[in-house]
Parts: structure tokens; C-alpha cells; sequence
């Protein structure tokens, strides 16, 4: 893949390599990680409009930024109230982040029974207005949404208009349906007919695992630049790959796997790492030779003192 630069209102990145916001995982750690090694955009997990307003701590905790985190900061935020949302947008929370992106494709039940992610795909009225008082807190804005709600319904391209004469810098668009979540074959079509149509720069989502996997979404789409989702959970040294500095050693990925571990239990303690660091290490060594038989060890593994020992007995 060739990474270059981006410009996207008054920003302009190093790369065009995107980290999504993954719910349960993009926290400030892994974010400033990712943008050590290539990811040029980084993302906070999805955050509530709501949960700001009502002054939500478990919210903010998500807001949080590591020292010395490189590249774009972006937070994302879902809600379905314009009011609510433009006031997010302003508040001294978001004030230390580059770009705010509004979540508009979620598929979760919960979120899109509210009539927020996804759901406003059906509504483009009620999703302009947003993106126009998201506008007002003077940020670069992005939209994340998907190709549409179901397979009968494809409108990402009247979207991706509509986003942009709302006032959107940026879309970023997951190649499948609300109704397919996160399987299935990417509709590169749908996105590359909405790159056409659109002056923003667009970022391809969905199913990049590989280099290969951007290279096809690239080519395919015509796209400005990749998102990488579920494959940063198995794999953040794809940001190394894509970004042109080539794959890791495995002592260079376990010297990544521990400062995580060390960078995380310093910044939200023993309980939440210990639990969080035993999943992305399990995540790191799927398909490795007696991965199942370390999986059930990670999760018996009581202490961050112990799965520090277990990280440093691992080829990556």
C-alpha cells in the first residue's frame, strides 16, 4: 500500500491509515500504540453525547489521552438529539481532540432501537441537522456510517451527499449493511459510486485484515485512505505494515505487547488490565501453534505480574 498524507480542513495527517473507535479496545493506550507505529488518524471508543451531558464519569473515563500520544486525535460520539450532540461537541471534554466523528453506523440493537448509529441512516433529515450543530463547535467534523440499513436499501451515496452539504471535512464508510454487522462480503461498489459523487476525502472501511485486504479496498473504491477495524485487535502491527515500515520482529511485537501492559496499569490499574490485557494478548496469538491451550491459561492468570511473565515466553 502507498500511505500518503491527507488534508482534511485545517488538519493535515503524516498517512491516510485510520484506527477505528472500537467499543471495549480503542482506549488511550492502544491508541497511542497504534499511532507509534503508523496509524495516522486514532479514535476513541464510541462516547455518549448523553453521558457527557448528564456528567457520566464511566463516559469521560473514555476521553482519556496518554502522554505523548502522536497523529489526528479523534473522538466519536453517537447520540440522536442535535441539541445534545452540538453540545458535545463544544464542551472543555472534547476540547483536546482534533476531530470529532459522528457515529451514524452502529448496527448494535440497543443503539439502533434508540434511533442513534445506524438508524439514522433512515432519517436523513434528523441526520443533517446534527452534523450542522456539530459543525457549530468550529472542530473538523467526519461521519462514520455504513452502505445502508439493509440489502434493499443501499443510500450511501445520498448520504455521503448529504453529509457533505451539512458541513462534513470527512466520511468514513463501513462497506456492509446495518443488517450484515460485521461479516460478510464489502460492497466496494457502493462505496467507490459515493467517492464519486463527493469532494470530502472518504475513508474505506470494512474487512482489512491484510495489506492485501487495502491494497483491494484502494483499488476498488478509489478511496483516500483505510480504516482498520477488527484487524488492529488481532494485529496492530498492521499500522507498521501499511505504513511502509515493514513487519515487526517478534521481540519488537512483545516489547509492544508489554509496555502495553506496563502503559495500561499505570494509567487505569491492576483490575481493568489484568482483565483487558489477557483478551488482547489472546487476541495477538490466535492461530498460533497451542493458541487454545494459552487462551485458557491467559484467563486463569490472576495477576498483571504473572501475565507479564506468561507475554515474555511468547514468540510472537
Amino acid at each position: 500500500m502507498q500511505a500518503k498524507g491527507l488534508k482534511i480542513a485545517g488538519l493535515e495527517t503524516d498517512g491516510n491509515i485510520f484506527l477505528a473507535p472500537l467499543a471495549g479496545y480503542t482506549n488511550a493506550v492502544f491508541r497511542k500504540l497504534c499511532a507509534d507505529i503508523g496509524a495516522s488518524v486514532t479514535y476513541t471508543e464510541m462516547v455518549s453525547a448523553k453521558g457527557l451531558f448528564y456528567d457520566s464519569q464511566k463516559t469521560r473515563d473514555l476521553l482519556r489521552i496518554a502522554d505523548g500520544c502522536k497523529g489526528i486525535r479523534g473522538c466519536q460520539i453517537f447520540g440522536s438529539d442535535p441539541d445534545c450532540m452540538r453540545e458535545a461537541a463544544c464542551s472543555e471534554d472534547l476540547a483536546p481532540f482534533d476531530l470529532i466523528d459522528i457515529n451514524m453506523g452502529c448496527p448494535v440493537p440497543k443503539i439502533y432501537r434508540n434511533g442513534e448509529g445506524s438508524a439514522l441512516m433512515n432519517d436523513l433529515p434528523l441526520a443533517s441537522r446534527i452534523i450542522s450543530e456539530v459543525k457549530k463547535s468550529g472542530k473538523t467534523v467526519s461521519v462514520k456510517f455504513r452502505t445502508g440499513p439493509n440489502p434493499h436499501t443501499i443510500n450511501c451515496s445520498e448520504f455521503a451527499c448529504m453529509c457533505e452539504d451539512s458541513g462534513a471535512d470527512v466520511i468514513t464508510i463501513h462497506g456492509r449493511v446495518r443488517d450484515a454487522m460485521y461479516s460478510g462480503p464489502v460492497n466496494y461498489e457502493a462505496i467507490a459510486d459515493a467517492k464519486a459523487k463527493v469532494h470530502i476525502p472518504v475513508i474505506a472501511n470494512g474487512g482489512i485484515f491484510t495489506e492485501e485486504d487495502a491494497d483491494s479496498m484502494l483499488a476498488q473504491t478509489g478511496a483516500d485512505g483505510i480504516m482498520v477495524a477488527r484487524g488492529a485487535m488481532f494485529n496492530p502491527w498492521i499500522f507498521s505494515v501499511l505504513s511502509g515500515k515493514g513487519e515487526p520482529s517478534s521481540e519488537d511485537k512483545q516489547a509492544f505487547v508489554l509496555r502495553q501492559l506496563d502503559e495500561t496499569e499505570a494509567m487505569y490499574g491492576e483490575r481493568f488490565t489484568c482483565v483487558y490485557m489477557r483478551k488482547m494478548v489472546s487476541f495477538y496469538t490466535k492461530g498460533m501453534p497451542g493458541a487454545a491451550r494459552l487462551r485458557t491459561e491467559l484467563l486463569q492468570t490472576p495477576t498483571c505480574k504473572e501475565l507479564r511473565e506468561r507475554v515474555q515466553d511468547i514468540e510472537f
